[in-house]
């Protein structure tokens, strides 16, 4: 077996990750991020999202899904490092460009190079920092309001 790659995914189909799992294979700064997300959509959205592993295949392996009546965000773990999928519909666009200036350059970039499609935009967002971690949580909160 080959030693993984940074950003390779959890495959094994085996077994559905646990935290232990998912913290090992992360390592430690991409798993405090990791936590700070999975919090802060607990403490905004309480009771809302009961999130649910879902395996995409063996090339796109583990993801942490959280969802309601539609799909709020997905949670990639990746060897030392973990991204986000947020998919934004046509009003949620809106909000985005009605506040453009509010998320920093790296996020916007993705959003304008990102194809949209008939069922929006999607954005899969790599989190290596606190400032990421904010333009993703600002993110979230424009497309569900928050609870708290």
């Amino acid at each position: 077996m080959s030693m993984p790659e940074i950003g390779d995914r959890l495959t094994d189909k085996s077994a559905v990750p646990d935290e232990a799992m998912v913290r090992d294979w992360m390592g430690g700064a991409a798993f405090g991020l990791w936590t700070a997300l999975r919090d802060w959509i607990a403490a905004s959205y309480p009771g809302v999202f009961t999130p649910d592993w879902i395996y995409g295949g063996r090339k796109h392996g583990w993801s942490l899904r959280y969802k309601k009546s539609k799909a709020f965000c997905t949670l990639l773990p990746e060897y030392r490092a973990f991204s986000v999928v947020v998919v934004l519909g046509g009003a949620e666009r809106e909000k985005v460009e009605a506040r453009r200036h509010g998320f920093g350059p790296r996020l916007m970039a993705l959003y304008d190079a990102a194809e949209t499609f008939h069922d929006g935009k999607w954005l899969r967002i790599g989190i290596a920092s606190g400032a990421d971690l904010g333009d993703v949580t600002a993110l979230l909160g424009l497309k569900r309001p928050r609870k708290a």
